[in-house]
């Protein structure tokens, strides 16, 4: 998978400055713990730190090409490209040659053939950079879903970029500075496309290139969901749609290294756990590894509530009995969740306090775990927002809500167990100043302007094609983050499947009616794969990622808040409602405050330890 940094400028030799693409490149360790490399010209410097998957021995990068002592083409690179097998063909058949196995030197050759226009052969996850010496030209390209991240930051001669922002902010000219619309961004649930938080910094659009030259910076997008007609029937849409997704998980399960899978007992997880199990198996190989994570005594504790019905864990045990998996539950406790030094690992990998708490640190000691037995993990990530899987959906209120429809449904709050919100805490001129509700709306506003429709969409369907485009462009983009930072953190890849952009856009033009044709969510995905999972598991309704139900973990929270109002240089306290505060951490006070006790925590760590400034 693997890390990625560089800077390119255009008016000074970047060959003696070594040092300060070492200290870039070292931010990115966790996400490549295998092996470093450096490549310097004139006016590029690339640096990288390894995950090895592919080709263990020959996918040392940055990568090059070179042609009579000269160099063509140079890459630092992370991510995965699962059809680079039929490239390869497809090249050497146009006559070039290959010193290595790896996907990345495919990337390579498949540059030097088809220019920046490659980037529409590529199927799989990535964000890279290609330099080109001899037009003096960078290329920053990410997936077309933005399973992985990519940022960059204009110079006034060039440009900084990393998979992360801490490896731009590792450069001596950057100061991480946040300004208001930065913190605004931060506070709510739109994950602008192309923003950052910090200022000065973006980050690429999923589906576009940058491309940096002597001329400055330009961006072309290389792919969009786009409108078309669906023609197919329901059974015929249920066929190449198991179709689609036995070719996905085939090619997700190539690799050199231990892989596993990601299961929850959901409909979701289930089924890649599931169609990973039968793929193994055609090839006589397995079991397939699974994992889920628990907490000590959920299952025996649990109290259902309007998000959660049920626990994840026998669902599950269930699952794995079925497939015959290699399973492990992976069980924390409440303790696990607010070590001091669990929560700051998790704000090291975000590089922001995006306010998940628990969800977060969960993930987080979860993929630590996965990680001591395996190097790649299947996910069942974004099979909701394909196939239309949350509640929010299915509420008229939401649906019909002249805004994001999960911030109508208070997700912001919900996702961490609570009715509370984020900004419960913070001061209400802060709050005026930042106008949470104004800035949803221009986002809102900006993301309806892009969405592609058919002449026939009229009243739900064209409703639902907005929704469906919101959580394509939009929502996903929070959960695959957090996925990617977490599990790189720990030097695990994480794959998923259902983000394939060939499997993205036919259901993208999948009639509403269609995909909930049984009256239910996710009608098309249960139909295709029910054949391989237990009816226990394919009837379970939608439960999202579980949230520890610990009285003991907000309590926690309160005493932590507690301690931090008290001490008069805490860095967050400018931005707090006093009043607040006190009510919520007065003796005896019972109210919750876990969103917004979780986002002030996390605001403070953040400040204390990356130095950032605020300017508001």
């Amino acid at each position: 998978m693997c890390g990625i940094t560089g800077w390119i400028s255009y008016d000074n030799d970047l060959t003696g400055r070594r040092a300060t693409l070492e200290a870039m490149t070292a931010t990115m360790a966790r996400r490549g713990p295998d092996a470093a490399g450096i490549w310097l010209g004139t006016h590029a410097a690339l640096g990288h730190r390894r995950l090895a998957v592919i080709d263990i021995e020959g996918g040392t990068q940055p990568m090059a090409v070179e042609h009579d002592g000269r160099t063509l083409v140079v890459t630092t690179y992370s991510g995965e490209v699962y059809n680079y097998r039929e490239l390869r063909e497809e090249l050497t058949r146009l006559g070039h040659t290959f010193r290595t196995s790896s996907d990345t030197e495919v990337v390579l050759h498949a540059y030097l053939q088809w220019g920046e226009g490659f980037a529409e052969r590529l199927n799989g996850m990535y964000a890279f950079a290609l330099w080109d010496p001899r037009s003096e030209q960078l290329l920053l390209i990410r997936d077309r879903m933005g399973i992985k991240p990519l940022y960059y930051y204009p110079t006034s001669d060039g440009v900084l970029f990393g998979s992360e922002p801490k490896a731009i902010l590792a450069h001596p000219s950057v100061r991480p500075t946040v300004d208001a619309e930065g913190l605004a961004e931060l506070i709510t649930f739109t994950k602008t496309p192309g923003h950052a938080v910090y200022k000065g910094m973006y980050e690429v659009r999923p589906g576009h290139i940058v491309r940096v030259g002597r001329g400055g910076l330009t961006i072309k997008r290389y792919w969009a969901l786009t409108a078309r007609e669906h023609t197919d029937d329901r059974d015929t849409t249920v066929a190449q749609i198991r179709a689609l997704l036995d070719d996905i998980v085939a090619r997700q399960l190539i690799a050199d290294v231990p892989l596993c899978t990601l299961l929850s007992g959901g409909l979701d997880s289930s089924a890649i756990t599931a169609l990973s199990a039968k793929a193994l198996a055609a090839e006589g190989s397995g079991p397939v590894r699974s994992f889920a994570v628990d907490f000590t005594g959920y299952t025996e504790n649990f109290t259902p509530d309007d998000l959660r019905g049920t626990p994840d864990g026998p669902y599950a045990h269930a699952l794995a009995e079925h497939v015959r998996s290699d399973h492990r539950d992976i069980v924390l406790d409440t303790a696990d969740l607010m070590d001091p030094a669990h929560r700051a690992a998790v704000l090291a990998a975000r590089d922001l306090p995006n306010g998940f708490g628990d969800g977060d640190t969960s993930l987080y000691l979860l993929f630590k775990a996965v990680r001591e037995q395996s190097t790649v993990a299947l996910s069942g990530e974004s099979a909701d927002e394909v196939f239309g899987g949350y509640r929010w959906f299915h509420d008229p209120e939401a649906v019909h809500a002249d805004t994001f429809p999960w911030i109508a449904a208070g997700l912001s709050g919900r996702f961490a167990g609570s009715n509370s919100t984020r900004q419960a805490l913070l001061d209400r001129a802060l709050l005026d100043k930042l106008d949470l509700r104004g800035y949803q709306a221009r986002r809102y506003r900006e993301a309806l302007a892009e969405v592609p429709y058919l002449d026939g969409d009229t009243g739900l369907q064209r409703r639902m094609r907005e929704i469906s485009y919101l959580h394509l462009t939009r929502f996903v983009q929070i959960l695959l983050d957090r996925k990617d930072r977490a599990s790189m953190a720990v030097g695990l890849e994480v794959r998923v499947p259902f983000c394939d952009h060939r499997l993205v856009d036919y259901v993208f033009n999948t009639p509403w009616s269609l995909k909930t044709f049984d009256g239910r969510e996710k009608s098309l995905l249960r139909a295709a794969t029910r054949d391989v999972l237990p009816d226990l598991v394919a009837d379970r309704v939608k439960s999202p990622y579980p949230s520890t139900q610990d009285p003991r973990y907000s309590e926690m929270l309160r005493d932590r808040l507690r301690d931090l109002t008290a001490d008069r240089t805490a860095p967050v306290r400018p931005l707090l409602d006093a009043g607040a505060t006190a009510e919520a951490t007065a003796d005896g006070a019972d109210n919750d405050i876990r969103p917004g006790a979780e986002l002030v925590l996390g605001i403070d760590a953040w400040l204390r330890t990356t130095g950032t400034s605020l300017e508001l």
